[in-house]
């Protein structure tokens, strides 16, 4: 299977990991800054976007992500590569960093790092959520016409959904609502959290927003991750922070990417 994906600039590969329930669109606002610098690779998860469900025995949980980002990266010639994730796509990216494929991983307000499973509450919501974007989705067009009504779309997301332009904001709602088999992905991860990350030697940034309002501080915990670990905080930023602030989350991911290196794990 070859996920969806789209490559821009030239330079070192980098590549982009997406949300749970979004797709490759989330990175619009830095691709450009990103791309003038580095040859970016931004990647649709599997079940997500245009990218089709992994196919047995692979599951779609964030290692089953993680293996088939790493058959993309056989399929473009990449052995190892920069990774930049937000939300569920850094959990990903981290995953990457356990076979050996990432050389260093930038994790803007990961998933995983709660102690157990995803919080229930928080499932109940996103089904609930889904389920609504779903009843909406004839809708979500007109919704987003007035600022009102993308704050209802996207607003628990980001801080700027008012300020989205209305094609923008319904093109994230809609990859919302049409997320293949959203309930799914969530129950094969039920009661997953992120493991074995201290012995990682590549650089590692953690990158919470400061305006989160999906992942609570009680699930922001380090005792999986490296002890070398930069850790940092996106002012002013909501969960999906590219939207909030394009240059501090750009910059953010090029200073982390250009760390210095001690090569990664082989391939497992």
């Amino acid at each position: 299977m070859t996920l969806h994906h789209t490559v821009e600039g030239t330079g070192r590969p980098l590549l982009l990991l997406h949300a749970f329930g979004l797709s490759g669109r989330t990175w619009a606002p830095v691709l450009p800054i990103l791309a003038a610098q580095r040859q970016v690779i931004v990647a649709d998860l599997p079940g997500h976007g245009r990218s089709p469900m992994p196919q047995a025995p692979v599951v779609p949980d964030p290692a089953g992500y993680a293996h088939e980002v790493a058959g993309l990266l056989d399929a473009l010639g990449i052995d190892q590569v920069d990774v930049a994730g937000n939300s569920i796509g850094g959990w990903t990216a981290l995953e990457l960093a356990l076979v050996g494929r990432a050389r260093s991983v930038v994790a803007l307000s990961p998933a995983g790092l709660w102690a157990g499973g995803q919080p229930r509450m928080r499932e109940a919501v996103f089904l609930g959520q889904h389920f609504g974007a779903r009843l909406a989705n004839p809708i979500i067009p007109r919704l987003a016409r007035s600022a009102r009504g993308r704050r209802l779309l996207l607003g628990e997301a980001m801080t700027s959904a008012a300020s989205l332009e209305p094609d923008e904001a319904a093109g994230l709602a809609r990859d919302f609502a049409t997320t293949e088999r959203l309930p799914t992905h969530i129950r094969t991860r039920r009661s997953q959290r992120f493991l074995g990350g201290r012995d990682l030697t590549i650089p590692v940034t953690v990158a919470w927003a400061a305006a989160d309002r999906l992942i609570p501080r009680s699930a922001r915990l380090r005792d999986e991750l490296p002890a070398h670990t930069t850790w940092l905080e996106l002012a002013g930023c909501g969960h999906v922070p590219m939207w909030d602030d394009p240059g501090l989350v750009a910059e953010t991911i090029l200073t982390g990417t250009d760390r210095h290196t001690s090569r990664a794990p082989e391939k497992q």
